[in-house]
């Protein structure tokens, strides 16, 4: 899998932010213990199997740190590594490198295991139509990055944000007075703007009414497979459907198989370990 779109200014934005975050004043350990002018080669392995993602990050982060420092990629963002691997080797100065190394090492641990995560979730349905969709469930100022890092998975991304798309949820319809209403408001206000309008619902009398009202997609919310398989029976192809709530790698292809178009999975991103990759530094020629 190799993934696009990488999110360049919003990740530049937080590179900058998480090495004032970790360098401060100065990395007084670095600077009152390596020689100035040593220069270093710097190995970044995997240390478990998983999917490699935030590569160009890593070297963003190295560049910010010492311009003088470079970074080779062995991998691209969305490959498998296993353990052992090298997946980049950095070279040059080596105070510069140490510096980098934690906060280089914080977003390649993060991202690849978002990629990781979601490419299990990805390989658990494979055979059946469903795609695996992230949610807006992302680290705050992390959500461009994540999503990324999901498509490396090989996951898809759900909306971006509450601007992209109307996603009519339990809370609008109480609010509303009910999915017709709701769905009527959205489509009286909406204009010229043409974003997809998706309900979600709980029952399937709530989907029988978000049918009647003319959405583009129903999101099933914490149904059983089963009851799922009987809404999927009832929509009969006429509106996308995607199942989300409950849903782990153990019950997943229960509810691929069940029919529907899309699922999303909150966990991809707020519950991903990081992927384990460490980096060994030596003196130059050492």
């Amino acid at each position: 899998m190799v993934c696009e779109g990488f999110p360049y200014r919003e990740a530049l934005r937080l590179v900058g932010l998480a090495l004032r975050e970790d360098v401060g004043p100065g990395d007084w350990t670095t600077l009152w213990t390596v020689p100035p002018d040593l220069r270093a080669e710097g190995a970044i392995s995997a240390e478990e199997e998983g999917v490699i993602c935030g590569l160009r990050v890593a070297e963003m982060v190295f560049q910010e740190v010492d311009p003088g420092l470079s970074f080779s990629p062995r991998f691209r963002d969305g490959e498998r590594v296993r353990p052992g691997d090298v997946v980049a080797v950095v070279e040059g100065p080596a105070r510069g490198m140490l510096t980098a190394e934690r906060t280089a090492l914080n977003f390649l641990g993060r991202l690849s295991g978002i990629a990781t995560l979601t490419a299990k979730f990805v390989d658990a349905v494979r055979g059946t139509k469903a795609r695996v969709l992230d949610t807006r469930k992302t680290t705050p100022g992390w959500r461009p990055l994540e999503k990324y890092a999901v498509r490396c998975g090989g996951g898809e991304n759900h909306r971006m944000g509450l601007y992209d798309m109307v996603l009519i949820k339990d809370n609008h319809i109480a609010l509303a007075g009910g999915i017709a209403e709701a769905v009527r408001r959205v489509r009286e206000s909406m204009g010229s703007r043409k974003l997809k309008v998706e309900v979600e619902v709980r029952t399937l009398k709530e989907l029988e009414e978000a049918l009647a009202s003319g959405v583009d997609r129903v999101l099933l919310d914490n149904m059983s497979p089963g009851d799922v398989k009987e809404a999927v029976g009832l929509v009969q192809g006429k509106v996308e459907v995607e199942a989300s709530g409950g849903i782990t790698l153990e019950n997943i292809r229960k509810y691929a198989e069940a029919g529907v178009d899309y699922i999303s999975v909150g966990a991809i991103t707020h519950s991903a370990r990081s992927l384990n990759i460490s980096m060994d530094v030596r003196p130059k020629g050492g």
